[in-house]
Formats: structure tokens, sequence, C-alpha cells
């Protein structure tokens, strides 16, 4: 993978197992959030062959259904308070909203207050706690998380630590990138960097 004659990727090879994290460490500009959108299928690579659950990303609904990720940035629909963002998403998966916990998703991530707000009122900490949220109320088999920590306090670091271990538990898996080692640590992600996913 490349940007003009700026090569970003190359001979990037490995696999996240089921129910198992990996976070991919190092400094910006090395490639992380490109080998992340390239695995979430938003963007295709120059060459070589990216496989989720056996298919190329972002080729089918199933692949959408199975795989969640925050490498965008979200879209806020206009109107819609934080609850009823919460709601869409249960309902575009198949869950039904009063049985999906958002009222219990919205106070582990502080955000229980703001439920009738709507989203670009938050501040941008709480911007990132609801992406989260979002992203741990559906349904999803692989996680693919950019830099999930970002503009959270300490206390909200170990909380969604905590919740990414909960969700490793259940057998899905997730691949993200991080400047935060412990953070990672304590989602139970295994640490590489970019140089060590070299073959």
């Amino acid at each position: 993978m490349s940007y003009g004659s700026m090569p970003v990727l190359e001979r990037v090879g490995f696999t996240v197992p089921a129910g198992t994290g990996i976070c991919v460490t190092g400094e910006n500009g090395i490639g992380k959030s490109t080998l992340l959108r390239c695995v979430s299928g938003l963007q295709q690579p120059d060459d070589g062959r990216i496989r989720v659950f056996g298919a190329t990303p972002g080729s089918s609904p199933e692949f959408w259904a199975a795989v969640c990720t925050t490498v965008e940035p979200p879209t806020w629909y206009p109107g819609l308070t934080v609850r009823e963002h919460a709601e869409l998403i249960c309902r575009a998966h198949g869950q039904n909203p009063d049985e999906a916990g958002i009222g219990e998703a919205l106070e582990r991530f502080g955000l229980a207050g703001h439920a009738d707000a709507i989203p670009p009122s938050l501040s941008s900490g709480q911007k990132q706690r609801l992406t989260l949220a979002l992203v741990l109320i559906r349904p999803s088999s692989l996680l693919i998380l950019d830099e999930p920590e970002q503009r959270l306090d300490p206390e909200g670091r170990a909380a969604v630590a905590e919740m990414l271990v909960e969700y490793l538990s259940t057998g899905g898996s997730l691949l993200m990138a991080s400047h935060d080692d412990k953070f990672a640590v304590a989602s139970g992600s295994e640490l590489t960097t970019m140089e060590s996913l070299h073959p």
C-alpha cells in the first residue's frame, strides 16, 4: 500500500484468532490507521489479499453485520438524541431497543444524564464515549478500533478496557491501534508493532 511514491504498508501479514485482541502500536504516520482501513474494507490495498471471516472486507452485508469499526468518524443524524441514536443502531441490527440495555450502556459510559441531548452538543470526550457505547451495544464478531482511548480520562480508559475484556470473553475479536500500551494490555490485547507484522 502506498500514497503516491511513498510506501505505507509493505509485506504485512497477521491473523487475529477468534476471542483474541491485537493492538498495533507505533508513531503517527507509520501506517496503523491505513492498516485498519484496509481490514475494515474502507480502503483497497494496491496488492496482496485481506480476508475477514473468509471473505473480502466490505464485500457483503454479512461483513458489516459481523464487523464494527471506529476508523471513520461517526455520522450524527440531525435531530436525533443520544438515546435515539442508540435505539437506531439496535433496530438496524435486529435488536429490540427495550431489551438491548441502552440505559445500562449509557450509564456505564457516563452518558445517562445526556440521553436527551443531541450528539453535536456533547464535548469531544463525551462524543468519544458515545461512539464506543454504540459500537459495543450492537452485536458483532470483530471490533476494529482506531485509538479508542483518545479524549478519555484515566477512569474512562479503565472502564473501556474492562468492557473490551468482556467483549473478548464472549468470543469476539479485537484489532485496534493505540498509543497507550497500558490501556491496550488492560483491554486484553497483545501488543505488536508495525515492524513485527512483516512475515
